[in-house]
């Protein structure tokens, strides 16, 4: 299942968590994000337990995007122990999201 992530359950949700938790920064009007957001829900749900999967509005949450200067969407960040330690800017593939969470 794929969290809604705002300004006020970022910190609980991702900054403080253990392990893995994968952050999709998108925007409603952005195709892109549409085309990618099935393959992240999809990745949610065959890696439930695994780890944690969350979405950010960027025009929801300004302050979260400039945070992690998110200068375009769809934006992924993998986030370890709540630092972020990898990103990805654009579509990509359900085989290219594997490889990017799993280094």
């Amino acid at each position: 299942m794929v969290k809604e992530l705002n300004n006020n359950n970022f910190e609980s949700e991702v900054l403080k968590a253990q392990g893995k938790v994968l952050v999709d920064f998108s925007a409603t009007w952005c195709g892109p994000c549409k085309m990618l957001a099935p393959i992240v829900d999809a990745y949610a749900e065959a890696h439930a337990g695994e780890l944690v999967v969350g979405k950010v509005d960027i025009d929801e949450s300004m302050a979260l995007a400039q945070t992690y200067q998110v200068m375009s969407v769809p934006t992924l960040i993998l986030f370890e122990n709540g630092t972020p330690v990898r990103q990805s800017i654009g579509l990509i593939p359900a085989e290219a999201l594997e490889q990017f969470v799993n280094g």
